[in-house]
């Protein structure tokens, strides 16, 4: 991929986790009975629900900042979300909840979730300067 080609993919994903975070700024309203932050294959409700939800907001609101900056905290905070992602979809998989949200749409969340993040930590990991570069 041309650096320019890393560029604007990277501004797309920046600008997909920045609306993520303002859908987990959201998390505490609960506008729907089923909406509630999932930490580590759990949904949250009430207190926990109101205080993960703003704190993975500015999480994903700094690594988007990061990300549309090319700054390089963007690479450590590429590789700690993606391993989060990872171990909540493995243990949300393994809940009754997993099984209400149907095989096609788990499977089709998975391959976005995991694509978009796992994606991003990988241009970025590919396109750092490295010390045998001059």
């Amino acid at each position: 991929m041309t650096e320019a080609g890393r560029d604007k993919t990277l501004r797309v994903f920046a600008l997909l986790f920045g609306l993520l975070a303002v859908s987990n700024f959201l998390k505490p309203l609960q506008l729907s009975p089923d909406v509630g932050f999932v930490l580590f294959g759990t949904r949250l409700e009430g207190t926990a629900n109101s205080i993960a939800g703003p704190a993975f907001g500015l999480y994903l609101a700094a690594y988007a900042l990061a990300l549309w900056r090319r700054l390089p905290a963007a690479l450590p905070l590429a590789l700690i979300y993606v391993a989060y992602v990872a171990a909540n979809l493995v243990l949300f998989n393994m809940t009754p909840l997993a099984d209400e949200s149907g095989l096609l749409f788990g499977l089709a969340y998975t391959a976005v979730a995991l694509g978009v993040s796992g994606g991003s930590a990988w241009l970025l990991w590919t396109g750092r300067p490295r010390s045998d570069q001059g």
